[in-house]
């Protein structure tokens, strides 16, 4: 990966989007350390929909970070796209997150003040995209995610399966090769959270982007094909998901 904003130019087209070998990690130092993952080897292949669960503590979180690119492994080696991620710099990392990765958070993490068309466009400003340019890629990606009609709104006034849509549309424009969901539903009420996994299942199906999201909820875990549980800091159970 070069420095500068230009996407990476020698990441892969292998078979595996993702793989860890051998991931610890370790906050803090002597007494008051604390070891969150315990060696975690897994790999994630392009096109999948992976469901990551387990209670609290037992290091899903960490993972999810550090598949993120938003910290980094004690030992071990994570490589995205046949890069080795450890031997990137933070703005390599940064590179990276901003090229080929999108993120959807629980809480949206979208400006209040701005609207649905703006707060899809972010990211593209970041890039250094024109002006003309983010607006046609920001008014598809709201229709993508059934959003037409709705670009002048704040999210004041949306609902919050509509920011969550706005916060997915975000996630997407830049047309990432994995989305990263850390509890995407746990917000909303069970007729919205179906609809936000829906839009995420054809996202997935349709458009190809493989899809990693951490969730307490068994309900929306079926519709991944593959869930992995973790356990005090290990992969305790890794199965694909019936009818899948």
């Amino acid at each position: 990966m070069k420095n500068g904003d230009s996407s990476p130019s020698h990441a892969d087209s292998g078979k595996h989007l993702i793989s860890l070998r051998g991931v610890t990690k370790i906050y803090g130092e002597g007494l008051a350390s604390m070891q969150a993952l315990r060696g975690i080897d897994l790999t994630i292949d392009e096109g999948e929909f992976v469901a990551i669960m387990g209670p609290s503590g037992s290091g899903k979180s960490t993972c999810m970070n550090i598949l993120g690119c938003l910290d980094t492994p004690t030992a071990g080696s994570y490589t995205f796209k046949g890069i080795e991620v450890g031997s990137l710099t933070r703005n390599e990392r940064a590179l990276l997150r901003r090229h080929y990765q999108g993120f959807v958070f629980q809480g949206y993490n979208l400006l209040n003040r701005t609207s649905a068309l703006e707060n899809v466009e972010l990211p593209l400003i970041y890039r250094g995209t024109p002006a003309h340019e983010r607006r046609d890629r920001a008014l598809l990606a709201l229709t993508t995610v059934g959003l037409k009609g709705w670009e002048h709104h704040t999210p004041g006034e949306l609902s919050g399966g509509q920011q969550q849509r706005v916060a997915i549309a975000r996630a997407i424009v830049t047309g990432p090769s994995v989305l990263l969901a850390d509890e995407p539903t746990g917000n909303l009420d069970s007729e919205r959270s179906i609809e936000i996994m829906d839009l995420l299942t054809s996202l997935n199906s349709d458009q190809g982007i493989t899809v990693i999201m951490i969730t307490h909820e068994s309900e929306m875990a079926v519709y991944a094909k593959r869930t992995i549980h973790f356990l005090d800091g290990l992969v305790s159970r890794d199965r694909r998901n019936g009818g899948n």
